[in-house]
């Protein structure tokens, strides 16, 4: 009985769907419409970007692809809250499938030199078709030893919309756990924001947890919500206490329901773009639903120098505030990946994913362009799908280059990097546990999107070469990814 309203949803999406004359499906289609910033707008009130997938590019037209890396992991904990908690799939927009894959901790070796991130990557059969090859590539941050000690501001949105209890609730629980690993040279501020903007708590250092929680339990709700007020002020607290050599960092805290004060979406990233040349990185929490601006959230975060992530449970408090705290701490920045195909060997690929991270090839060398960051222990993957140019192999020749440029946090400069892999004709089967996996969480994101390139995917495919893949799961992580298989698959 649990699935009938999952094969209600997918009936009544089947028959109001958009279709071209190619028989594509329109991402709008399930989207009530878009609003003036080109967001699309779900029934509920949530907001998310307008995402359109990847093409296949031929590659004697252009064989270079540039994008920028995606550390964030809100777009998985959000989709499975649609299929957890309210039994839905999710729609299109709020699934990017760079941020699926990179939710997980795939073990990838780490860095052994001095250089802050290490590089791999493989060629095998696209488990999807058969008739085309796969590129994986991977990207491991260095573990973080000795942390330095850190200045964090925690800015948190008290208006009258963050009253539910999977809001204010969800943060502050958040906050308790994080305060619980602060280590006595870490100093944390709270800002509040509604109608106005202040200091709740000055900077206090971590052995002081005692004020610091008292702190937290007075934290209250209500009034409108001046979010570029709030922005403004934290930036102002994280400066005046600013740690030479530490981490700074301010958290963001919010639905993203912004609605006095500065609330165009341009202009916000003007702000938070003028804001990140201070060296304070930036990390956006997401909580609640109904007028979640999504979209807002993910956008402040690429264009802040952070991350993005969404609170939909308890548990996702525990992988963000206790399991995998090395994503706030930078180890390199500006990270930038740039594939340069041989059109004797490729006739076309698509990046899979990132769709919002693209560069312009001459973005590659420009220091002055931002890119993405990448967290201490953090791994980064992408996936390319090649159409070969003949029928024989593709690893009969070069098929592609892999160059990467990145910078030490706060350097101007950065540091040029490249990789060679070669394509050894693996099937599917033969490839890696990380291949077979990350496969898997893509195939999984293309059919959630109802991808034009997987016409003939099927939920219980994606189960079995998930299946196949062996890798450590201490958290559960994994197997829950089946169970979201399950609960998306109508029948």
């Amino acid at each position: 009985m649990r699935f009938l309203p999952l094969l209600f949803l997918g009936l009544l999406t089947a028959c109001s769907q958009d279709f071209s004359d190619s028989g594509a499906y329109s991402p709008q289609a399930n989207y009530a419409g878009n609003d003036a910033s080109g967001e699309s707008v779900e029934p509920s009130g949530d907001q998310y970007g307008e995402l359109v997938e990847n093409d296949f590019v031929a590659t004697a037209e252009e064989p270079v692809s540039t994008f920028s890396i995606d550390a964030d992991g809100g777009s998985y904990a959000n989709v499975r809250r649609f299929l957890q908690s309210d039994r839905a799939l999710p729609p299109p927009g709020a699934v990017r499938i760079e941020e699926m894959v990179n939710y997980f901790d795939l073990d990838y070796p780490a860095p052994t030199s001095d250089i802050p991130i290490a590089l791999n990557g493989e060629v095998a059969d696209c488990p999807w078709n058969p008739d085309n090859r796969l590129v994986r590539i991977g990207i491991q941050g260095r573990d973080l030893g000795d942390a330095p000690p850190a200045n964090y501001v925690f800015l948190v949105d008290v208006s009258g919309s963050m009253s539910s209890p999977d809001k204010i609730g969800l943060l502050k629980q958040g906050l308790y756990r994080f305060v619980d690993q602060m280590s006595d040279r870490d100093f944390l501020s709270i800002v509040t924001y509604a109608g106005w903007s202040g200091v709740t708590l000055p900077s206090t250092a971590g052995s002081d947890k005692v004020r610091i929680r008292r702190a937290i339990d007075k934290l209250s709700t209500g009034g409108s919500t001046n979010g570029a007020g709030g922005i403004l002020a934290a930036y102002e607290e994280a400066s005046r206490n600013f740690i030479e050599g530490g981490n700074n960092r301010i958290f963001l805290g919010t639905d993203g329901d912004f609605n006095v004060g500065i609330t165009d979406h341009d202009e916000l990233i003007e702000l938070i773009e003028k804001k990140r040349e201070s060296g304070v990185f930036f990390t956006a929490l997401g909580v609640g639903r109904g007028n979640y601006n999504e979209h807002m959230l993910e956008q402040i975060a690429n264009h802040g120098n952070g991350t993005y992530e969404y609170l939909d449970k308890s548990e996702e408090l525990e992988k963000v505030f206790l399991h995998e705290t090395g994503k706030f701490f930078t180890v390199a920045q500006d990270v930038k990946v740039q594939v340069a195909f041989n059109p004797d060997v490729v006739q076309s690929y698509r990046l899979i994913g990132y769709e919002n991270r693209l560069l312009n090839q001459e973005d590659f060398e420009d220091d002055t362009k931002d890119a993405g960051e990448i967290g201490a222990g953090q791994n980064i993957t992408a996936l390319y799908e090649i159409v070969p140019a003949h029928k024989q192999d593709v690893q009969k020749a070069q098929a592609f280059t892999i160059d990467f440029r990145y910078k030490a946090p706060g350097a101007t400069e950065s540091v040029p990097l490249s990789l060679s892999v070669t394509d050894e004709g693996a099937s599917f089967a033969t490839a890696s546990d990380q291949f077979r996996f990350v496969a898997s969480v893509a195939a999984f994101g293309q059919l959630l999107r109802q991808s034009q390139y997987t016409r003939s995917l099927t939920y219980t495919a994606v189960q079995h070469w998930l299946n196949s893949a062996n890798l450590p799961d201490p958290h559960g992580y994994k197997e829950e990814l089946s169970d979201l298989i399950r609960l998306a698959d109508p029948y």
